[in-house]
């Protein structure tokens, strides 16, 4: 199991070319997950984008296959650990694509660490601190997780995560219960660290002028924890950026509409 020693966490990465005799002349894509998942939320995008690019995905700490550790869960060391991971991995600039959680580090990444970035992929994200009125909810969910087991907020975690077209769709319900059956494989003591990181999170809206990579936004139309409103404030706020959004997806677009998800990818980095 491919393991980089990141200040002082294990961290699970894949590295989908690294056996490729050409691999030094790919560009390379770097994924970043969102809260409560692994890299492999990004598993269908991966797998057409594999052969022109060099695609690392990587587990946050405390998620997925990396180590739980006691702390570091903030935006701050996520956002210094991811920029080990590239320095570690790559040689040179990267694009990076990161999902909701993975979108906050990104603009941290392209905010205040710009040569190591290429482009920058902004999917369900927000430059916005946590509202107020989410942040009981969410603690509560955390608590009920950790004292109670994660099996027990599973379908209010799915509401949130997914669209109601996913969730809905019969022709999807094997794959709603695949993901629904990944929840119950989070480590419960870790559960609330990592979501008190992101609740906790400070906005960084007044510096994306500041970011001037290019840029692409991506939202679904139902997704209910970081609204297409705020991913059009982070288009406004981003000179150049280009805004995509995708019909009849949530928080986990990736998952809910692969095809579309790649298509704006593949259209923005060509």
């Amino acid at each position: 199991m491919p393991i980089i020693k990141i200040n002082d966490a294990d961290i699970y990465y894949q590295d989908f070319n690294e056996n490729s005799s050409d691999e030094t002349s790919k560009e390379t894509i770097v994924f970043a997950h969102g809260l409560l998942w692994d890299n492999e939320m990004f598993a269908p995008q991966i797998e057409q984008l594999k052969s022109k690019y060099r695609c690392i995905a990587f587990d946050f700490r405390g998620q997925g296959k990396s180590e739980s550790t006691d702390s570091g869960y903030d935006m701050g060391s996520l956002a210094l650990d991811t920029k080990s991971l590239i320095e570690q991995l790559v040689d040179g600039p990267v694009h990076f694509l990161g999902l909701s959680m993975g979108g906050f580090i990104g603009m941290r990444l392209a905010i205040h660490h710009p040569e190591l970035l290429k482009s920058l992929m902004l999917l369900e994200t927000t430059a916005d601190p946590e509202p107020e009125a989410n942040k009981p909810k969410y603690r509560k969910l955390a608590f009920i997780a950790k004292w109670l087991g994660v099996s027990l907020i599973a379908n209010k975690t799915m509401a949130i995560m997914f669209s109601q077209s996913f969730l809905n769709d019969p022709n999807k319900k094997a794959l709603k219960n695949e993901w629904k059956a990944k929840l119950g494989t989070l480590n419960r003591w870790t559960f609330g660290k990592a979501v008190n990181g992101v609740v906790d999170r400070n906005g960084i809206y007044g510096m994306l002028n500041k970011i001037e990579l290019p840029t692409l936004i991506v939202v679904g139309d139902e997704d209910v924890a970081t609204t297409p409103a705020k991913a059009q404030r982070m288009h406004e706020a981003i000179k150049g950026s280009h805004l995509v959004t995708i019909e009849k997806a949530g928080h986990t677009s990736s998952i809910e509409q692969p095809e579309a998800v790649l298509k704006a990818i593949q259209d923005f980095l060509d």
